[in-house]
């Protein structure tokens, strides 16, 4: 085992942070441009990111216990309107609480047709995601179209959580950054933007991953929880209840995914609407993905797939109109070099010529285009996915039997 490998996750993931900063911080000073590593850029990217994340952690749970859920969308749309109307009624506090069981509503549905009645978990999931839309249409046209701003495909406007600033802290990373000192004083901007005018609720699902971190890893719950997803036999054997266990993991990634479209409502938009989730939970699978199905490794993902989006929102509102936005390609481009080297010293010769080649075409990309096109940002996200786990799947290791159908007694 290397060193690297003997080394604490937070750490690894740490320092992983600690060398990106650092290429963003050439790219800038080659790219003229100093939103990279801004404080708004890091901001704007931890709120876009909870969504992602918490559709990440509410798969995270699904998948240790056995069961995938590729309807964290439809879960998270519910939601999107149980938060939107519990915030109507009850103020934020009740916007979270009734987003949370609109989720976990719908992962019952799940639990209740994949668990006992053996339903393809592919085919429940697809469900849910076509049940969600249309249902939260009829609720709207129910309940909010009488309501004053509201109509069949919106709610009113509902009020969100109050932010607050780290005391302290934020003032000593603000005297460092203003010292100009070369990939220091940019990773203390950068920081900044993650412990200043942060709302309580990005605060409530940043903790959610220490939590589920402990709770999957270090108690019982979380050790029955994943046997369900490893060997249920076993399980079984020692008198794990794995159906009862296997009900609690999916109910809690319906909770997650409703914590992640109530976030929507009331941090994001300010508002239900529909269509607003934009295909965040099929992310938010990505995310766990990337992470190998540790909690600390769905928030990177989530926080690398939110970079692009963030930036875009300061940069297209600055005066460089998407220049910094145009950085990343370069970015892309040094990252992927980077994987090239991985692969030749892997022996992987055809991840060699792959990521060699898109490293090309993204410098040459760079090199050709003076700003990027609006439409970026938004499809950006979704190539990092594609470009992370095709050179990330090797490493990955899923829980075994995840997917895989169970009947009690059965061996």
């Amino acid at each position: 085992m290397s060193a690297l490998q003997k080394m604490p996750a937070w750490a690894r993931w740490s320092g992983s942070a600690a060398i990106g900063i650092l290429i963003l911080t050439i790219v800038q000073s080659l790219s003229g441009t100093d939103l990279l590593t801004d404080e708004g850029t890091s901001r704007a990217m931890i709120r876009w990111s909870i969504p992602i994340l918490l559709a990440g952690l509410g798969g995270l749970y699904s998948e240790r216990a056995g069961i995938v859920n590729i309807g964290l969308e439809g879960m998270m749309i519910l939601g999107t309107w149980f938060g939107a109307w519990g915030a109507l009624n009850w103020g934020p506090w009740g916007g979270l609480l009734a987003g949370l069981l609109g989720g976990a509503l719908g992962g019952l549905l799940h639990a209740i047709a994949t668990v006992n009645f053996g339903v393809d978990q592919i085919i429940s999931g697809v469900a849910i995601n076509i049940l969600a839309p249309g249902l939260t249409r009829y609720l709207s046209e129910r309940v909010f179209s009488g309501e004053t701003g509201g109509s069949v495909s919106q709610s009113p406007r509902v009020d969100g959580f109050d932010s607050f600033t780290v005391p302290g802290l934020a003032d000593l990373l603000g005297t460092i950054r203003d010292q100009e000192i070369f990939w220091i004083s940019d990773m203390a901007g950068f920081s900044r933007g993650l412990v200043a005018q942060m709302s309580w609720f990005t605060l409530i699902g940043l903790l959610c991953v220490p939590i589920s971190s402990w709770v999957l890893w270090k108690t019982k719950v979380g050790l029955r929880l994943r046997i369900c997803g490893e060997n249920p036999v076993a399980g079984e054997s020692l008198g794990v209840n794995i159906y009862g266990h296997k009900y609690l993991g999916v109910i809690i990634s319906g909770a997650l995914s409703g914590l992640a479209g109530a976030f929507i409502v009331m941090e994001l938009a300010g508002l239900y609407r529909g269509g607003q989730t934009t295909g965040r939970g099929f992310i938010g699978l990505a995310a766990l993905i990337f992470g190998n199905w540790r909690a600390l490794g769905v928030l990177a993902g989530s926080l690398l797939f939110s970079y692009p989006f963030g930036l875009s929102l300061v940069d297209f509102n600055a005066e460089s109109s998407g220049e910094a936005t145009r950085a990343v390609l370069l970015v892309i481009a040094i990252a992927l070099v980077g994987v090239a080297v991985w692969a030749y010293r892997s022996e992987k010769k055809f991840d060699v010529a792959l990521a060699a080649g898109l490293a090309i075409g993204a410098l040459v990309w760079y090199l050709a285009t003076e700003t990027a096109a609006s439409w970026l940002p938004n499809t950006m996200p979704y190539a990092l996915v594609l470009i992370v786990l095709v050179f990330a799947s090797q490493r990955l290791r899923p829980p075994r039997t995840a997917g895989l159908p169970y009947r009690k007694g059965e061996t």
